[in-house]
């Protein structure tokens, strides 16, 4: 897992951007209007922010953290 305070640093700012949206979807649950690339899930997954749960994509504390 990397530093809560900036998991996207290492990324450029138009795909921390992108991330940070996908995070927000994916916490109010609206994955059917805005469905989520596979590789936004690997990278989310990579970085401990979220989890799959029944093939559902789901904020682990650290994703909800980033958020906050």
């Amino acid at each position: 897992m990397t530093d809560n305070t900036a998991p996207f640093a290492h990324l450029g700012l138009e795909r921390a951007i992108a991330l940070r949206w996908t995070l927000r979807d994916i916490k109010a649950k609206r994955l059917k209007l805005s469905p989520v690339s596979a590789g936004d899930l690997n990278i989310l997954t990579e970085l401990g922010l979220i989890e799959m749960r029944d093939d559902v994509p789901v904020l682990t504390n650290a994703g909800h953290a980033v958020l906050d």
